[in-house]
């Protein structure tokens, strides 16, 4: 994840068509460097700022603060570098966790079996450190997990969301 001066990228998904107004009411809000995208807007801001956008923006869905971008050409190398995430740093054994994933890549070609790597990578790692794995809860987790592969680019995000921003 970049950073610098407590701003960092962020990422809000939007439907097919409301990227230019959600860019619109990025700025308007206060977001900075936003760039449209396919179905999302990319921006930078702070913590407070991403507060204030899942709570004010009507056309995203949700907003993503990457942590991790690497490549990966196969299932085991994806699993390697999502083990090398630092996960204890960024939740809690009390914590349950979901994992959902995105894929437009011809290696990575089931979503829900990528969603799967996500899942057993996390649990790994804390297995390896504590002994112990925090539960998995798809229905209503702590923290979600999203991974967009998009060829062989790969995209870790936590979603700040939680639900969908249309169930506010």
């Amino acid at each position: 994840c970049q950073m610098d001066d407590d701003n960092f990228y962020m990422l809000d998904k939007t439907m097919f068509g409301l990227e230019e107004v959600l860019a619109e009411e990025l700025r308007k809000l206060g977001a900075q460097d936003v760039k449209m995208m396919n179905r999302a807007v990319s921006f930078k801001g702070d913590t407070g700022f991403m507060y204030k956008a899942n709570l004010n923006l009507r056309t995203a869905l949700r907003i993503l603060k990457p942590i991790a971008h690497f490549q990966a050409h196969d299932e085991k190398e994806l699993y390697k570098k999502l083990c090398d995430i630092n996960w204890p740093e960024i939740f809690n054994l009390d914590n349950t966790f979901a994992t959902h994933a995105t894929t437009y890549s011809e290696a990575f070609t089931h979503s829900k079996y990528t969603s799967l790597v996500v899942k057993d990578a996390i649990a790994d790692s804390f297995r390896k450190a504590f002994n112990k794995r925090p539960n998995v809860d798809p229905e209503d987790p702590d923290i979600t997990i999203d991974l967009h592969i998009s060829k062989h680019t790969c995209t870790v995000s936590l979603d700040s969301s939680g639900y969908s921003l249309h169930k506010r």
